[in-house]
């Protein structure tokens, strides 16, 4: 998507603001640090598992009910969204927690902020009156709105429709719509999002979205269409196959669980529900109410809060056997979080940002069972980081089939607020991990953003087998975007933008005779591997940029691609075949996107 490359003055500041917590402030609001005790745990956060105790979520967390009056509770939404409609590389970050119950309000979602229901089941939350992402640059054009979310509740919009008008990095998760919805502001341009275990009542309306994924959902109707268009598991989805209209069908998810979510019961005890595994699905799984799957109570979490927190606490929290709560805000690290133990959930709320500062990984997974990871933004530091996330240890080959590691709504940035830098964003080496929406980006626009400056290699590296991703964005690395290693990989939508700066030919090629870096390589070694709608653009700088191919892949019949678009933005240069040798070059001039519908 072509973006804004103008920075205000509001983000401007903010990067200022932030690049000052880059340079190594633990206690980023420039709190006193918490007292300790002889364990070196802070003495307020010893609470034993299974408490009741009300948790503090801290300042950045506003929990309402229902018995709050309307207009108090609309002006904390409006003057929340008054700091957050503009600051794209803003600091603050907000999670706003409904209560079960009904309310009349009108909720806009700006960057940073996270919206959720409180419930067993989205209809416990009811909001009369609307939700809504307004696109913030000019003629409608929300190809920056990222980073937001809303997720567990119903809306009954009093216009009748949800305007939801997003781009990458933004989840809509287990909501009902009571009407319609629609996916842009007025046909402005939009470009890419995420919808799961979602029922909409009415139509959805896709407009000018140029791509979009929907995982384990349900409508009235769906109409639209534009580039890319991708249904796993969705009821009633929209006739037609690709290329015309571009809609890619998958009858049913092979395996998935659903992300953990906040939920509070009727005597205000407060726990985190773990959906169960679920195999070959289709539609939303809470239409009996609660969601299958296990409670852990929140005594069992450490909440950590980024003005006293840092690896070291959190660190000894999860050695202790506690599972992770990550509170709005930032947390520079000074060392890297690990996660060891097998079932432990890590949640993050309102895009809890996570910023390494002395060139290590910000979280590394080990290779057991069952560990999830979700709604967390990795924020690369100014010390190169080998990588962001790593998930798994190299060459183990132990099976997760059963019990794998999930990664929800994670993101990944290298430069943006400030300069940036990481080899990897997110490794993979553990065998049968689900992927269930990422988006990887190397930043095109912001601060500290050019070809020397904000470093990256590749964004998603895969070694494992059996990994399987849902909703795959990444975009501008400068070698593969995508590089997989491992076996019996499957891919649910992909959407990837090449770099848009590469000074000159020479300064981006990976081989003789071979312009540039495909943006999804498979490597020669792999025997099988399969993926599902899949979007390649250029929108090269400078003149004269090519690609020689988009995709690139071993010569074997169960390496399997199915619907795949290429398209060149801008005239300064392009692509030249969608996969491997097949395809033939993107004509900017005339429009022309070539389209393969499959090989193998």
């Amino acid at each position: 998507m072509i973006k804004n490359h103008r920075r205000s003055l509001f983000g401007w500041i903010a990067a200022l603001i932030l690049a000052a917590a880059l340079g190594g402030c633990a206690n980023v609001k420039g709190a006193a640090p918490a007292a300790t005790s002889t364990t070196g745990l802070p003495t307020d956060t010893l609470t034993p598992a299974g408490t009741d105790a009300v948790p503090d979520f801290g300042p950045n967390v506003i929990i309402f009910d229902p018995s709050m009056p309307a207009s108090s509770i609309q002006s904390q939404l409006d003057d929340i969204y008054s700091d957050q409609r503009s600051r794209q590389f803003g600091y603050e970050r907000y999670a706003l927690l409904f209560q079960p119950g009904t309310y009349a309000v009108d909720i806009p979602v700006g960057f940073y902020t996270q919206v959720l229901g409180l419930g067993a089941s989205p209809d416990d939350v009811s909001i009369t009156g609307n939700l809504h992402s307004d696109a913030y640059l000019s003629n409608n054009n929300a190809t920056c709105n990222f980073w937001r979310g809303a997720e567990n509740f119903s809306v009954t919009p009093s216009d009748g429709t949800v305007k939801w008008a997003v781009s990458q990095g933004v989840a809509f998760r287990r909501m009902h719509v009571r009407g319609d919805m629609a996916l842009h502001q007025s046909n402005g341009w939009a470009s890419g999002g995420w919808m799961s275990d979602t029922l909409v009542d009415g139509n959805v309306d896709s407009g000018s979205q140029q791509q979009w994924i929907s995982r384990n959902a349900q409508w009235g109707s769906w109409t639209g269409s534009n580039w890319n268009m991708v249904f796993v598991g969705v009821v009633n989805p929209p006739a037609g196959d690709w290329p015309s209209p571009p809609y890619t069908r998958v009858a049913s998810v092979p395996v998935v669980r659903e992300k953990p979510f906040l939920q509070i019961d009727s005597a205000g005890k407060y726990s985190v529900r773990v959906p169960a595994l679920k195999r070959e699905s289709a539609g939303y799984d809470w239409a009996g109410g609660s969601t299958p799957g296990t409670d852990i109570p929140i005594g069992r979490f450490y909440i950590a809060r980024p003005d006293k927190d840092d690896a070291g606490t959190i660190n000894a929290q999860l050695a202790a056997g506690k599972n992770l709560i990550l509170t709005p805000g930032l947390y520079p690290l000074s060392d890297t979080i690990r996660i060891t133990r097998a079932n432990t959930v890590v949640l993050g709320l309102g895009l809890a940002t996570l910023i390494p500062q002395t060139g290590l990984a910000a979280m590394t997974v080990a290779d057991t069972d069952g560990v999830i990871v979700a709604g967390i933004l990795f924020d690369a530091g100014r010390t190169n980081s080998p990588v962001l996330l790593e998930v798994g240890t190299s060459g183990n080959t132990t099976r997760h089939a059963a019990n794998p590691i999930s990664l929800h709504d994670v993101y990944f940035r290298i430069g943006g607020p400030s300069v940036g830098k990481a080899t990897v964003s997110l490794r993979i080496n553990a065998d049968d991990t689900i992927v269930d929406h990422t988006w990887i980006w190397r930043a095109d626009h912001g601060s500290g953003v050019d070809w020397q400056s904000n470093t990256a290699a590749n964004g998603l590296v895969v070694n494992g087998d059996n990994v399987t991703i849902y909703g795959l964005f990444v975009e501008h690395f400068q070698e593969y975007q995508v590089l997989w290693n491992g076996n019996g990989g499957r891919v649910y939508f992909y959407q990837s933008e090449l770099p848009y700066d590469p000074p000159d030919q020479a300064s981006w090629t990976s081989g003789p005779g071979v312009d540039g870096w495909a943006s999804y390589k498979v490597a020669d070694s792999v025997t099988s591997h399969e993926a599902w709608g899949l979007g390649i653009y250029a929108v090269f700088t400078w003149e004269d940029i090519y690609l020689t191919r988009a995709i690139e892949v071993p010569d074997n019949p169960n390496v399997k691609f199915h619907d795949i678009i290429t398209v060149t933005i801008t005239s300064n240069g392009g692509i030249l075949n969608v996969i491997n040798n097949t395809g033939g070059p993107t004509e900017p001039r005339v429009g022309h996107t070539p389209k393969v519908t499959d090989y193998s």
